[in-house]
């Protein structure tokens, strides 16, 4: 700090002389503001972290621009002392010689001199006067401040002490010069880009993808913000071109909070709940060269017409409070206006709910009490003076509540602004827009919009022909289920070959010698040590006395007077129970026989060995044996988590080194984003080619490296039909990005800079003014096509530096695509020339077709919308992968593709249990093909059509009978139209169904019974 420490002379004259002649007017005018001191005390003790300033902190930074722990200011109207370390004193020398006269008492080593020293200011502040202003509030600490406070008690009884904190507020805090002007601009236009441009779009990013964050979690995120440098960079508030970022800090939040729990006060935090899509309050303050601005926003999420109004009241109050404020306004008459506004409203019950201060003073200090606004405050404004107004309505009951946790809600809006002369006030944080085209969003209108409107229901007497009688398309022959008999007689047969062919593959591949015996691998046994020698064991052993060794993983357990040691991985779980005045410790131990949970037993050298089950100890100390249960419980958890995240990360491969591209600039490609985001961070940054990999850095610094001996695909998919333009690799081992592995890395970018807010309330980042819809079509197919030919070529570029390696670039063909589920979401399924994938959203889906055995399509089933999809691997360890919830549209394209790509393929009605089918295949693969293979899963099919021709045989008529048929049908159309409909639902339900013309004759017969008739009958009727 030594070096650094340059205090401005001519700002700390001035001041001090403002300070001094406000002292001086007041004094002259009846000493209603400095109550009639003599001399002024500010005291600062030893340097504390704290968020918010107390008044001799900013007397400090006010006067100094920095803080001097362990000084003493003591100010009369026409000098200045300062008692101080000698250190601090070089750096007050130079203000030496002003206008007011500075006298600086450097303290050393020496009591006796540190007295004097103390006792010469104790002198001036009883030769000034009997009175003396002291900060009642401020409570300094340290040997500093104590020394002081026992020397100023011998001459308390002498002079009469007086809170002087409200005259050092208005004389020196409370009105700000230029300096401090825009020190506070340029603090509130850091909010409120950090606020419009980050905060905003993150939660709109978790509404819209249903992401479960809690409100600390993105609070922190947006802490982090503040060491992003080239974020305030550029940002669209522009700050000023000397903004230095390390002085940048927070003095409140930020704070997010949701879900019916709201606290308006300036000490909220965020919890541990969950982003709630319902009303969301979000509050940050800032501080930058230590002058503070607050700025708030409340956010609706498909709010209500109750919820509505209520903001743009709020909204209202709001802006009657900031036009109120002006040069000359009484505190009290801000607070007042806002209650005339909601008792002159249509809701004048929210005046209970209106909070009880609706602002105060901000700059050095976060808040200000001497200029709080409330209904009791006659301080008045003045030009200059700074303040935050805070207006919000507290816990509101929801009437029409969207969900529990909208019962009850609040409303917040919180602005900075400057008071001005003659004039509306300066809003410091109106880059920040709170109107409700702004905070609104709505997710449910399009839903709403695409309901079909209500019609008024008819008489179910009424109508021509049963809705469950029409198809969409007359002909059969044009519905897209229809099964074109000459390609599937084709497939069939290909299909019986694949099946020969996988079979003799099969008996080819697997000897008799082949299988895992049980179905899965063999598990190995595993030794595991605890000491190595004696002197190892722990030093409590001696009591003989259970002990829990966490740094060696052991249980060292008294048996016949000697401590046994115990591998946690040898223990099953621990138990404590009471009986009586004795607690028992149960302990049991894993043994062959026993199975773990669903696992299979634990493999032992020698299973027909002795092996000791449990072990129970009794104690009268029921707390130790409580302990030491919950010891060996969590010991026992941190070795089963430790083995999972081993199991993990097994497969992660230590990659080469990468090898840059010295030479020349490599090829690179700016304005990108990888997924996986590293850290979870969205950041974007640029890709580079280089010798024998890919780099990703962002504009943080971070790396990501792609070695092309690593790469298994790489895939290029347009931005066509979609919102992004992607070049995807996919990866033969794993690697780890940040702290979580990834066999997938993505670079992308958006396809498109016309982000509107998917809401309808508004645009988020572009507007094209008034250009025609046909010139921005247009406008937006060049840049599409633009994007996809810059990425295919870089692709292009990546496959030639990577020539020698073998794999190609592999683009998705949209037009074979089909719609499934196969993770959580429905997704679009793409084929390519060796895959199948998933690439836009993740979880991604890489399937090589190589790499697949046999497809079998489940649930295929006249009558069902749906159908599943399993794919087994030639790899029978790999669990098969499930593709769930195709559309039946798509059964006929997915079996061409399959049969076009070679893969053979089965289908049938049910689900089959998979897990119990690839046991049976690894217990003995050779026996498995032996007995036919595949061939069940075909004949599971074949039986399903066997039944289905069956009962097709069971309706076919024979030429007589049809002739027989027909003859009946004239007849019946010669009876009276009057016949009943009972006789006509009796011949539905015996029959298979009716022709068009029995169903027309039926339509004119209802409709005459319902009073609808038209030309025809009541020409008969004429007649």
């Amino acid at each position: 700090m030594a070096d650094q420490v340059k205090i401005d002379s001519q700002t700390f004259h001035t001041r001090l002389s403002s300070l001094t002649q406000a002292w001086k007017t007041d004094r002259r005018s009846g000493d209603a503001l400095f109550a009639g001191v003599g001399s002024i005390v500010v005291l600062m003790g030893k340097n504390e972290e704290a968020t918010s300033y107390h008044k001799s902190n900013a007397m400090h930074y006010w006067l100094l621009g920095y803080e001097f722990p362990a000084t003493l200011m003591l100010f009369t109207p026409d000098s200045l002392w300062v008692v101080t370390t000698t250190k601090k004193a070089k750096h007050l020398e130079p203000l030496k010689g002003g206008k007011t006269p500075i006298e600086i008492l450097s303290r050393g080593k020496d009591p006796e001199q540190n007295a004097k020293h103390f006792e010469k200011c104790l002198d001036v502040i009883k030769n000034a006067g009997k009175k003396v202003g002291v900060l009642a509030k401020d409570t300094a600490s340290g040997p500093f401040a104590e020394e002081w406070k026992k020397a100023f008690g011998d001459i308390s009884k002498d002079v009469e002490e007086l809170d002087i904190t409200p005259a050092l507020s208005i004389a020196a805090l409370a009105v700000k010069d230029e300096v401090e002007l825009r020190n506070m601009r340029d603090s509130a236009r850091a909010a409120t880009g950090i606020m419009t441009e980050f905060f905003v779009e993150e939660m709109s990013e978790i509404l819209d993808e249903e992401k479960k964050v809690t409100h600390k979690e993105l609070t922190e995120k947006i802490d982090r913000k503040l060491d992003d440098p080239k974020f305030f960079q550029n940002l669209k508030s522009k700050l000023t071109a000397d903004f230095d970022i390390q002085q940048l800090d927070w003095i409140y939040g930020p704070v997010v909070q949701s879900g019916g729990n709201y606290d308006l006060k300036l000490t909220a935090q965020s919890d541990e709940s969950n982003l709630h899509a319902g009303t969301i309050i979000a509050g940050l303050g800032l501080r930058y060269k230590s002058y503070s601005s607050l700025l708030a926003r409340t956010y609706l999420v498909d709010p209500n017409d109750t919820q509505e109004s209520n903001y743009k009241l709020l909204l209202s109050v709001h802006d009657a409070v900031i036009k109120e404020a002006r040069e000359g306004v009484a505190i009290k008459d801000l607070y007042n206006k806002a209650l005339a506004v909601i008792k002159s409203s249509k809701k004048p019950e929210l005046e209970k709910h209106f909070v009880k201060t609706a602002g105060g003073g901000i700059g050095l200090e976060t808040r200000d009490a001497i200029l709080a606004i409330n209904a009791k405050n006659t301080r008045v404004l003045k030009d200059g003076m700074t303040l935050y107004i805070s207006t919000g309505f507290n816990d509101i009951e929801n009437r029409q509540p969207q969900d529990k946790k909208s019962k009850t809600y609040s409303l917040l809006v919180t602005d900075t602004i400057r008071i001005r002369r003659d004039q509306d006030p300066a809003v410091f944080t109106n880059g920040a827009a709170s109107d409700t085209g702004s905070v609104c969003f709505f997710f449910k209108d399009e839903e709403e919009e695409a309901q079909p409107k209500k019609q008024n229901k008819k008489d179910p007497k009424v109508g021509a022909v049963a809705a469950s009688n029409i198809t969409k398309t007359k002909l059969r022959a044009e519905r897209t289920t229809q099964t074109d008999e000459g390609a599937e007689a084709r497939r069939r047969e290909h299909q019986k070959e694949l099946a020969q062919k996988k079979q003799q593959e099969g008996l080819e591949t697997y000897t008799e010698a082949a299988g895992d015996g049980e179905g899965v691998a063999q598990k190995k046994f595993k030794k595991f040590e605890s000491y190595k020698r004696d002197n190892q064991f722990p030093a409590k052993v001696k009591d003989l006395a259970i002990v829990v060794d966490e740094k060696a993983s052991t249980i060292v357990l008294p048996i016949m007077g000697r401590p046994v040691p115990f591998h946690i991985q040898t223990v099953k779980n621990a138990s404590k129970s009471d009986e009586g005045e004795f607690a028992f410790l149960r302990i049991n131990f894993l043994s062959p026989g026993q199975g773990v949970g669903r696992k299979d037993d634990q493999p032992f050298e020698d299973p027909t060995a002795h092996f000791v089950r449990s072990l129970t100890f009794r104690s009268r100390d029921a707390e130790r044996m409580e302990t030491i249960a919950e010891q060996i419980t969590n010991l026992r958890k941190n070795a089963v988590r430790r083995e999972q995240e081993k199991k993990e990360l097994e497969d992660v491969v230590e990659q080469d080194k990468l090898v840059e591209v010295r030479n020349r600039k490599p090829a690179r490609l700016d304005n990108i984003f990888v997924r996986p985001a590293m850290d979870g961070k969205r950041i974007s940054g640029e890709v580079e080619i280089h010798q024998n990999g890919l780099r990703y850095i962002d504009h943080r610094g971070s790396k990501i490296d792609v070695l092309f001996s690593n790469v298994k695909h790489l895939f290029f998919q347009p931005c066509t039909h979609e919102l992004i333009v992607i070049i995807h690799v996919h990866l033969k081992n794993p690697i780890m990005i940040g702290k979580k592995k990834a066999k997938d890395v993505q670079f992308y970018r958006e396809a498109t800079d016309m982000q509107f807010d998917e809401t309808g309330n508004r645009k988020r980042k572009h507007r094209y003014g008034d250009e025609e819809e046909f010139e921005q079509e247009q406008e937006e197919r060049r840049r599409r096509s633009l994007l996809d030919k810059t990425f295919k070529m870089f692709t292009e570029n990546i496959q030639q530096a990577a020539r020698d390696e073998g794999w190609g670039v592999d683009i998705p063909f949209r037009e074979l695509g089909f719609n499934g589920v196969p993770n959580r979401s429905n997704v679009f399924m793409q084929p390519t020339a060796d895959c199948l994938v998933q690439l836009t959203e993740p979880p991604f889906t890489v399937l090589t077709l190589d790499e697949i055995e046999v497809a079998h399509l489940e649930h295929v089933q006249f009558g069902l919308k749906n159908f599943d999809m399993v794919f087994v691997f030639k790899d029978f360890h790999r669990p098969p992968v499930h593709i769930n919830t195709i559309p039946v549209e798509s059964l006929e394209p997915v079996k061409e593709w399959l049969d076009s790509i070679n893969i053979a393929y089965s289908e049938g009605p049910l689900n089959l249990n998979w897990s119990t089918i690839m046991k049976t295949i690894t217990a003995d693969p050779h026996q498995f093909f032996k007995d036919g293979g595949w061939s069940f899963l075909a004949a599971e099919s074949d039986d399903e059509g066997d039944d289905d021709e069956e009962e097709d045989s069971a309706f076919e008529m024979s030429e007589s009978e049809l002739a027989v048929s027909d003859e009946s049908s004239e007849d019946e159309s010669d009876f009276d139209d009057d016949a009943s409909a009972d006789e006509g639902s009796a011949s539905d339900e015996e029959s298979g169904g009716e022709d068009w013309d029995e169903l027309e004759k039926k339509a004119k017969k209802k409709d005459r019974e319902g009073g609808l008739d038209d030309g025809d009958t009541s020409r008969k009727r004429k007649r």
